[in-house]
């Protein structure tokens, strides 16, 4: 930066003003900085003068001195640029020397602004190096209770400062067999979910917008390269679907086959294979960025749920005998899509796999150095802290996370509170041993660098001593060569010349500029070879990005300067199919490919050239180290130092045999970056994860009783349905879309009707009414049976956090509304969400006179447990409710009741020496909830202060103040209410797209999980004074319209009092306003 013509002639300006100025000070900050006394021309005259000004805050300010001190060295210039050209440009004295001042001052703030930033930043550092260690202790404590004294000594070596010795655990890869055709028996189901940009599997529109880049090329050919592997049956990869005038018709088809399936042409069938499966949410209409997708990101795993939920089954009668096939694995790529995972997973019960591809903490801290931005508008921009806690979500319930390099686990991730890479081997190394971690939990990172397609790459075979003439230009056609080749042969006075390769966009962090002077000053290089810069496409610098344009001009600059006109190709288009082109052009011309930007996280560009056979030069920082300690094919250099950059490019252009060795070794190495070994690695280190399914698979619901109760439904369908065709227009208000046909029902049910054995047509012809009469009791709950299912969960507390009677009364309130409609009522169930604890609901069940067997489940606990009154499989022998055990079992991953237990209460220590803020509840707290009483909410800490300090403890929990913030209530990761609505989706098939949720208008600080997804929520105003969502997230932290819409046809509200007749409206308006989507 420092070497910008323009910088150079805004110093000699301030020196030339402040000559000028009569004084000294005449011309303000900007000349008073300059006069005074000495060489005007000598910048240390400048710098040095003592001049003082008048003028207060100029007094001892000068502008050169702090322009070369800390603009130079720290400060992008590249808005600063666009001024300086309006000040050059300025004719009057006076005029200029005020621009020039108002411009040095701006330097100033900028450079203070840094300060200030960087010092913040040091602060955050220190606080958490700082937690860090309190976290290291602590865990050498806990984890040293149960170990032997030499394993005792091996925790605390690991835990220790980076200073002291300390036991390295060697990787274990014993356990772990290499994927192999062995598999080939297994019929896997694998899904990748990538949510943002435009994917499609053919002429993918790379580069279209910020969203749809490598991201979208690396899934789209993880998935074709996986479908094609020994033992995998079908890949699932799921994005956002897009029906917009403004993209491609082909984003809104909400299937796309990859590829029909793997070589075994005995294991195929007509679902296997690798699809894309596009998602809806959000506006259909619309294509949003990835910043405005996150309040929709609910929908969107509801829908997925859906589709899995039906592909399973499928799969089952297809490879399953029977059983749902359920997901392998699922794999998210992004932020977005990793929240989405974790989602899925957690319904589902399955592993969870994830790849950051980039991350936000790294993001933040590259934005803020910068000094252009302030955090609240970093945010307001990129939506960077819900993306962080999007990673943080992915990283509570990853089993294994995929880097591309060692450099993006150490700098990036280790960035983040829910990893910490000490406290990781230790407690791998104590699962090893079979020794408990008392609930602490770090995914494992695996380093698995990207595939590449090769099928297409021709390597030229090229004799090391031939000559390059071989290439015959002077005598062939210009229609014989291809057309980027011809593009770039017209800036080159003598194409026969080896040819240095640059491949990137214009941006300054890619450091085109340092490579262009290296090339200028160093004259052997220069009548050696000649530079080819591919730098996008461009058709008016003007109309560039300011970023991009300023590279590009400085580019031309220097080319001027150095005189390199006839030595330099800078085409101004290119399209993808010109690319391998490009690179076989350079090997015909025996020349180099270079990356040298400041820092590169993978470098794909540095692959491709190597599979052409080009010996490549790269920067030392990132993922450049690990493909050439790979390949051992070029060298490496710090991209600072233009000297380095330059003899490394003359060593390799200049020794034949050198580059022969390199491009052998690129060639002869380069399978190890293809996807078949990419998917070998992939599929060993899932395997080597705890593959895990729901235990109901085992042996419910395709079990005894099931052909029963399908008689049932068989007639409640025939009666549903005949009610229906006798209801004129309005008849579809809450019941199954009018534009099904109902001669096909009929048709349907009939036929199902006749399939049925005689006992179970007889048992079938029973009276719906005495089925769901009170006191009986049924093998399995009603939901099985339910087209909808109406969840009442208004937080209605006192002060004390007890119900309150407003909560009867909305219960009572929607049975009346939902009854008032026999047709309805005869399809429909209700459940019960709450915090308190089964013993507090049926207190309260009982005051109202309502009986528990009214409600199809009782969700309490704040999601921890569900009951299904009625139901004889959720009763003990001694006739009392007991909780749901396979849900129990579901949600019991990575959950420590003690561990939760234990660590609440050291964290919630009061500050100011007065105690704990909170102290057991044992009335409410069970197997799966630590219940604490909140003493004073003003002096306890927020969810996400909470949330982050157990992450670095390594207890994945999900925590909520509820019961108007008198109670702090931690569940398992896997449990809460929105989640254990979608365990009923799952377990019972009763889809989220059919319930409808009634909340208030307040609640607890999960009521805003609750507000977004599928289901249906009428929002009752005025039942609920005050909630706990103050506790929910302190300053600084993501924002509510981050997590829930603003608007949406998912919600409707209530306008008056909670009458039976003013929610039915309202759930009449939610049906029609949804029936669009």
């Amino acid at each position: 930066m420092a070497g910008n013509e323009w910088i150079n002639g805004y110093l000699e300006a301030i020196l030339d003003s402040g000559a000028t100025a009569s004084g000294g000070g005449g011309g303000g900050g900007g000349g008073g900085g300059g006069g005074g006394g000495g060489d005007p021309k000598s910048p240390v005259a400048g710098a040095s003068s003592s001049s003082v000004s008048p003028r207060g805050p100029h007094m001892n300010f000068s502008p050169t001195h702090y322009f070369v001190e800390e603009v130079v060295k720290g400060v992008d210039e590249s808005d600063l640029h666009r001024t300086w050209i309006k000040v050059v440009a300025t004719r009057n004295a006076r005029e200029r020397s005020t621009r020039l001042e108002n411009m040095c001052w701006r330097i100033w703030h900028l450079a203070r602004k840094k300060k200030q930033l960087e010092l913040e930043g040091i602060q955050r550092m220190s606080a958490r190096q700082k937690e860090q260690e309190q976290v290291r202790l602590e865990a050498t404590e806990d984890l040293a209770e149960d170990l032997s004294e030499s394993e005792k000594g091996d925790t605390v070596g690991e835990l220790a400062p980076l200073e002291t010795p300390k036991k390295k655990f060697q990787r274990n890869f014993s356990d772990l067999t290499v994927w192999s055709d062995e598999n080939k028996e297994k019929k896997l189901y694998i899904v990748l979910i990538s949510v943002h940009g435009l994917v499609r599997g053919e002429n993918m529109e790379l580069g279209s917008d910020s969203d749809t880049g490598g991201q979208v090329k690396y899934v789209v050919e993880l998935a074709r390269a996986l479908a094609m592997m020994p033992g995998v049956y079908r890949v699932d990869l799921f994005t956002r679907q897009v029906s917009s005038h403004d993209v491609d018709w082909s984003y809104g088809e909400p299937t796309e086959m990859l590829t029909s399936g793997s070589h075994d042409a005995e294991g195929s069938g007509e679902s296997a294979g690798a699809y894309i499966v596009r998602i809806p949410c959000g506006p259909s209409n619309k294509y949003l960025k990835k910043e405005a997708l996150w309040p929709y990101l609910q929908e969107f795993v509801d829908g997925a749920l859906a589709h899995i939920l039906n592909m399973s089954k499928v799969l089952g009668e297809q490879v399953g005998r029977g059983k749902p096939v359920l997901p392998y694995v699922i794999h998210g790529h992004y932020a977005d899509a990793g929240d989405v995972a974790a989602l899925l997973s957690g319904a589902l019960n399955v592993p969870m796999v994830l790849t950051g591809h980039s991350l936000g903490r790294n993001k933040l801290e590259q934005i803020m150095k910068q000094g252009r931005m302030s955090k609240e508008e970093i945010d307001s921009t990129y939506k960077i802290m819900r993306r962080i806690e999007g990673e943080e979500l992915a990283l509570d319930a990853a089993e294994l996370v995929i880097t591309s390099t060692r450099q993006e686990i150490d700098e990036q991730w280790g960035l983040y509170d829910g990893f910490d890479v000490k406290l990781e081997k230790v407690l791998r190394a104590r699962t090893r041993r079979g020794v408990s971690c008392h609930g602490r939990f770090m995914p494992r990172m695996v380093v698995i660098p990207p595939g590449m397609d090769f099928s297409n790459v021709v390597a030229e075979d090229i004799d090391g001593d031939g000559d390059k003439d071989d290439i015959s230009l002077d005598g062939a056609s210009p229609r014989s060569l291809p057309p980027i080749w011809a593009e770039v042969f017209r800036f080159l006075t003598n194409p026969h010349k080896p040819m240095i390769l640059a491949l990137s966009r214009p941006d300054p962090k890619k450091n085109i500029t340092t490579l262009v002077k290296a090339f200028g000053e160093c004259r052997p290089l220069r009548e050696l070879a000649n530079l080819t810069l591919i730098m996008g496409n461009r058709d008016d610098i003007e109309e560039m990005p300011p970023g991009n344009a300023n590279v590009l001009t400085t580019v031309l600059k220097l080319i001027d300067k150095y005189d390199l006109y006839g030595s330099v190709a800078i085409p101004k288009h290119h399209n993808q199919a010109d690319v391998p082109e490009i690179y076989r052009l350079t090997a015909k011309m025996k020349g180099v490919f270079i990356n040298p930007a400041l820092v590169e996280p993978f470098g794909l560009t540095l692959i491709e050239a190597a599979a052409h056979g080009l010996p490549i030069v790269a920067t030392k920082n990132g993922g450049p180290v690990d493909i050439t300690n790979a390949l051992n094919n070029g060298l490496l250099v710090d991209p600072h130092d233009q000297n380095a950059i330059a003899d490394a490019l003359l060593k390799l252009v200049a020794d034949k045999n050198l580059w022969q060795e390199c491009r052998k070794n690129g060639l002869r190495n380069i399978h190890l970056y293809s996807w078949p070994e990419h998917c070998r690695t992939y599929l060993t280190r899932v395997a080597g994860c705890r593959i895990r399914n729901p235990r109901w698979l085992k042996d419910t619901p395709a079990d005894a009783g099931a052909d029963d109760e399908e008689a049932e439904d068989s007639l409640m369908d025939f009666q549903d349905l005949s009610l229906r065709l006798s209801i004129d227009g309005e008849r579809c208000s809450l019941n199954e879309p009018a534009s099904s046909d109902p001669q096909d029902q009929v048709q349907r049910i009939m036929n199902k009707i006749k399939q049925s054995s005689p006992a179970a047509a007889a048992e079938g012809e029973k009276n719906p009414a005495e089925v769901h009469a009170p006191g009986t009791v049924n093998k399995y709950p009603h939901l099985r049976r339910r087209r909808r299912l109406f969840i009442v969960a208004v937080d209605c507390y006192g002060d004390d956090g007890k119900a309150s009677r407003k909560m009867l009364q909305v219960i009572q309130e929607v049975f009346r509304a939902v009854r008032s409609d026999s047709q309805m009522s005869k399809i429909s169930g209700f459940a019960l969400s709450t915090a308190m604890p089964l013993s507090e609901t049926l207190q309260l069940l009982k005051l109202g006179k309502i009986s528990p067997t009214d409600f199809d489940a009782l969700i309490c606990g704040s999601g921890s447990e569900v009951y299904y009154p009625g139901t004889a499989q959720c009763v003990d022998a001694q006739g009392r409710l007991r909780p749901d055990q396979d849900y129990l079992h579901h949600i019991n991953h990575r959950w420590s009741h003690d561990g939760a237990r234990q660590t609440i209460g050291k964290l919630m220590a009061a500050h100011d020496g007065s105690g704990n803020t909170v102290e057991p509840d044992v009335e409410s707290c069970n197997a799966h909830c630590v219940s604490f009483f909140v003493r004073d909410p003003k002096k306890v800490n927020t969810i996400d202060e909470m949330r982050e300090r157990l992450r670095m403890r390594g207890l994945r929990c999900h925590l909520m103040y509820c019961r108007n913030s008198t109670r702090l209530q931690v569940v398992p990761l896997m449990a809460s209410r929105s989640q254990a609505l979608r365990y009923l989706f799952v377990r019972w098939g009763l889809p989220v797209r059919n319930m409808y949720l009634i909340v208030g208008d307040h609640g607890d600080t999960d009521r805003e999980e609750l507000l977004s997804g599928l289901h249906k929520t009428v929002i009752v105003k005025g039942v609920t004074e005050k909630g706990s969502e103050d506790l929910l997230r302190s300053s600084g932290s993501y924002h509510r319209e981050d997590v829930v819409p603003s608007e949406s046809p998912l919600a409707a509200t209530t306008r008056s009092d909670p009458k039976a007749d003013e929610i039915m409206r309202a759930l009449k308006e939610v049906t029609k306003a949804s029936s669009g989507m």
